[in-house]
């Protein structure tokens, strides 16, 4: 396979991740005034997050908006030190997009694929490049979302990519 030869596909939005020291006032806007539902949340010692995970719109386009607070507010990761923490992505098929991103010099976080908050396999693009691996996502942390099957059928159908859902 060549480098220029993609073997996955970015199908749409899968979240938006937003941090604040207060998910109170987060949830003030995001909730109360434009009115997302809140479907759950996530505590993790080890990422030093506490977040409410909120959607918005339907079915397969559903996008998730994650509203995040540091446990330790002089913790790392400092969650909310960036208000738009990252943004994640639905892939076709996340451990094909890996190996082909990481052999085209992507950097990632630490961690390698593992499930997520909302019980997908996930992974992260490291917010910066180093020599070893030069491209990162220039201050941005992008999560990579392993699409279910519904999902990847649904984009398929939006885009009239047929071979896609296969």
């Amino acid at each position: 396979m060549t480098m220029s030869t993609r073997p996955f596909k970015v199908l749409g939005i899968q979240q938006v991740a937003i941090g604040g020291p207060s998910k109170a006032r987060l949830r003030s806007l995001w909730v109360d005034k434009f009115g997302l539902e809140v479907t759950g949340s996530f505590r993790s010692e080890r990422e030093n997050v506490d977040e409410d995970i909120c959607t918005l719109g339907a079915g397969a386009f559903k996008v998730e908006v994650d509203l995040m607070e540091p446990i330790d507010a002089n913790g790392k990761p400092a969650v909310h030190t960036t208000p738009l923490n990252h943004i994640g992505l639905w892939i076709d098929d996340l451990p094909r997009a890996v190996e082909w991103l990481g052999a085209s010099g992507v950097r990632f976080a630490p961690g390698g694929i593992r499930k997520g908050a909302a019980g997908f396999d996930i992974c992260f693009v490291h917010p910066k490049s180093n020599a070893e691996f030069p491209v990162g996502g220039e201050g941005v942390l992008i999560e990579l979302v392993q699409a279910p099957p519904e999902v990847i059928a649904a984009f398929a159908g939006l885009a009239g990519l047929a071979g896609l859902a296969s």
